[in-house]
């Protein structure tokens, strides 16, 4: 996926300005799609002249103009037939995994627990950022509904929102594999103590 087309998502769900995307960027998107300020400025100005997105200047009180951005037909077009493009299943990279298994040839493999731990840590507080943001924006419409219906999801019968029901899978998505990869560095931890000083 090239930055143009997680641009013109976050356009389509609501157009903006530069540092409103950006924020959006660390805010939401960021999470499955990187990019600095200064990446999506550039590319911004690329997209414009390309005929992607529209500009406009939009006064604001005590403050310069600010330009706001709202996608082209041209860009739709780019994101539709993107959209319609194969793309082929994601190869897993994976510095930390490497590491586990190099564990074995150190003299000491449970020295690698105080990075499993960061690592675990960081995990959780993504997840815990994750079922927030679940919470304010997909909060259970009906409190009465039966435990098993998925937080945030249309009542049965209710009209369905592409927009939001696709965000939410997405967000859904982020919590399953925040969760995996919890569970699975709790297994590498229990297992990298079975060769701690005491074994």
């Amino acid at each position: 996926m090239a930055l143009e087309h997680a641009i013109l998502v976050s356009l389509l769900e609501k157009p903006g300005s530069g540092y409103e995307l950006a924020r959006r960027f660390e805010r939401s998107i960021g999470y499955f799609w990187t990019a600095t300020h200064q990446q999506i400025y550039r590319v911004l100005k690329r997209m414009e002249n390309d005929g992607w997105i529209d500009v406009r200047d939009v006064p604001q009180q005590g403050r310069p103009d600010k330009k706001e951005y709202s996608v082209a037909d041209l860009g739709r077009a780019a994101l539709t037939s993107w959209l319609h493009d194969p793309i082929e299943p994601e190869s897993v990279r994976h510095d930390l995994a490497v590491k586990i298994r190099g564990a074995a040839f150190d003299d000491d493999p449970a020295a690698l627990t105080r990075e499993v731990e960061r690592h675990r840590r960081a995990h959780r507080d993504r997840l815990a950022h994750y079922l927030a943001g679940q919470a304010r924006d997909f909060p259970d419409p009906d409190s009465h509904s039966d435990s098993d219906s998925e937080p945030g999801r249309a009542a049965p019968g209710a009209p369905l929102d592409a927009e939001r029901e696709l965000q939410h899978v997405v967000l859904r998505g982020g919590i399953a594999y925040e969760r995996m990869m919890i569970d699975w560095l709790e297994d590498v931890l229990a297992t990298l103590a079975r060769f701690g000083p005491d074994r």
